[in-house]
């Protein structure tokens, strides 16, 4: 039995993002096939995708991808996301705060949220609080974006949203 199956089996969740967290994704990078800067200045392609299949980064100059390609790079990148945010957590979540958490850490990355009051309140188990640093995290390249307000907002509400499966790390 695999992994993700004995935690289907066990937690009614494989301990992966769920569907809505890759909705949170999707809508809010939106898709590209060819490379851009986003608005922090680093080059990203795809669903917000900062790597290239083989690990590389992406760059100005990186081949044009396909909707698929960029799908596969999203379930490649998530992997590291959700190892990243099993690590840096230490209190069970439900499968609504570890999604709404890896969507903040796809958009930000890793660095950010261990360095984060967001993660400090959660590791103390205060996940009113925890849940109230999402819309703090609001600027890119200094300024406050429409569109970072917006998603905070969805995935403190994705947070905050009960779910009957939890894992603990």
């Amino acid at each position: 039995m695999s992994v993700a199956n004995f935690l289907l089996a066990k937690h009614g969740w494989d301990g992966h993002c769920n569907a809505s967290g890759i909705h949170i994704i999707k809508i809010f990078e939106g898709f590209s096939s060819v490379p851009y800067r986003c608005p922090a200045g680093v080059a990203t392609q795809g669903f917000g995708s900062t790597r290239l299949g083989d690990g590389s980064r992406v760059t100005m100059d990186s081949p044009e991808i396909t909707k698929d390609e960029g799908e596969d790079l999203l379930q490649q990148g998530l992997v590291s996301v959700e190892r990243s945010v099993r690590n840096l957590v230490r209190v069970a979540l439900n499968e609504n705060e570890f999604s709404s958490i890896c969507s903040f850490t796809w958009n930000l990355g890793s660095g950010r949220l261990q360095s984060s009051t967001l993660r400090a309140k959660l590791n103390r188990n205060d996940r009113i609080g925890a849940a109230n640093e999402f819309p703090k995290w609001r600027r890119a390249g200094g300024k406050i974006l429409r569109g970072l307000v917006r998603r905070r907002a969805v995935e403190r509400d994705l947070f905050m949203t009960p779910s009957p499966h939890q894992m603990g790390y």
